[in-house]
């Protein structure tokens, strides 16, 4: 994908794409790598791991572990859809981007394709060469101590054991997502915007990620601006500052006010005052003790 927006000039909506197979091939062929590895196809790395982990989910007997398959059958079936979604809109189909960002399209420099190309190779080779080790029969000597598991709730030995459907499953599903993608952005481009206008609240229900974004900014964000909010206008201005710096501050111009008061600038208010101060003076010398 970062290799796609290097060459796009940074774009990253899909439906500004396409047309893009013939001018960047080695990322096209390392996108074909990385979608048949995310649909689980035979050979790949993605095949080992999603098999074994379903296989495993189903092997455990629970009705947590069947729960986990069921999952696990759909969201390959999403996964394949997704990836080839984005192969086809992406690399094929007629160029939707503006004719400048077509004209600077170019293949990204080796300092980022050499880290795809060892990835590809990972996606190719991991699951072949690491299978027997990480969960096959040396899985025991491969990893000793550092992972224990009991007899009684080794699933992946279980696994070993299930009927064929349930091992062909997840590739069914993932060549069915496969298939549906092809139809819906491929051999019947125009499906989508048909489904669109037709189911228009469920479109714009999942187009707008199940207004999580949405539940996520009333329910905390909202809820911490406000927070902070009163915080800062109780806590910070009206206690700490009120009572700290600001009102020391007040207090000290209020008293220097007052004070004020008492300089009038008129020398007979002073001689009366020092008259009164003499007075006081006197009579505190003069009373008995």
């Amino acid at each position: 994908a970062g290799s796609v927006i290097h060459a796009m000039s940074a774009e990253q909506d899909m439906r500004r794409m396409g047309g893009l197979w013939n001018r960047i091939p080695i990322t096209y062929v390392l996108m074909w790598i990385g979608s048949l590895s995310l649909a689980g196809i035979p050979i790949f790395a993605g095949y080992f791991s999603k098999d074994m982990i379903l296989s495993a989910s189903w092997a455990a007997g629970t009705a947590v572990g069947r729960y986990s398959f069921c999952l696990g059958i759909f969201t390959a079936f999403l996964t394949a859809f997704y990836s080839w979604r984005l192969l086809i809109m992406t690399f094929h189909g007629q160029p939707r981007a503006d004719e400048e960002t077509m004209h600077h399209v170019h293949e990204s420099p080796w300092v980022m394709l050499i880290p795809l190309l060892v990835l590809a190779f990972g996606a190719m080779f991991a699951g072949i060469l690491a299978d027997h080790w990480f969960v096959g029969d040396a899985r025991g000597e491969f990893w000793k101590h550092s992972i224990l598991v009991l007899p009684q709730h080794d699933s992946i030995a279980a696994a070993e054991h299930v009927s064929w459907i349930i091992d062909y499953l997840p590739l069914i599903a993932g060549l069915l997502g496969i298939a549906v993608a092809y139809v819906c952005y491929s051999l019947i481009p125009d499906l989508p915007t048909r489904l669109s206008t037709r189911f228009r609240a469920l479109y714009l229900f999942l187009l707008n990620k199940w207004y999580f974004d949405e539940l996520y900014d009333r329910l905390f964000v909202r809820t911490a601006f406000s927070l902070g909010e009163g915080l800062w206008k109780t806590g910070d201005g009206t206690i700490i500052d009120g009572l700290g710096p600001d009102g020391i501050a007040a207090a000290t111009r209020e008293l220097a006010r007052e004070a004020s008061r008492l300089q009038t600038g008129y020398v007979y208010h002073y001689a009366f005052a020092m008259l009164i101060g003499v007075v006081a003076l006197v009579t505190w010398y003069l009373l008995p003790r």
